[in-house]
């Protein structure tokens, strides 16, 4: 896993890159957070690919359990990804009001990702 802190105008982004899955447990997110705030980021960018599949299975619990660990420790995500592949409504719908909710954002690029 490496991580670049990109200088922003309002907060550092960190931008997480390697190849494979980088998030496959609860444990694995916390460990991001902690990184990136350590590291000064207060927004963190990944891609969907370095996430588990079982993320965006939403049975699993897993999407909710990442999210709200995000969410209370007020560090912001974009998931960069190509999300149209997912059929379920259900996964569907979470992704647009996460997205309506501005703390966690699902976004086809990093350019993208930079601007949320």
């Amino acid at each position: 896993m490496n991580i670049t802190i990109i200088p922003a105008s309002s907060t550092p982004v960190a931008e997480i890159t390697g190849s494979g899955i980088i998030i496959n447990t609860l444990s694995d997110a916390l460990d991001i957070i902690g990184n990136a705030g350590y590291q000064g980021a207060g927004r963190v960018i990944i891609y969907e690919e370095n996430i588990t599949p079982d993320f965006f299975d939403l049975k699993t619990g897993l999407a909710g359990e990442i999210l709200q660990k995000f969410s209370t420790y007020t560090m912001q995500l974009a998931i960069v990804g190509d999300f149209s592949k997912y059929t379920s409504k259900a996964l569907k719908d979470f992704i647009y009001e996460s997205n309506k909710t501005g703390g966690i954002n699902f976004v086809a690029s990093r350019e993208e990702a930079l601007l949320r």
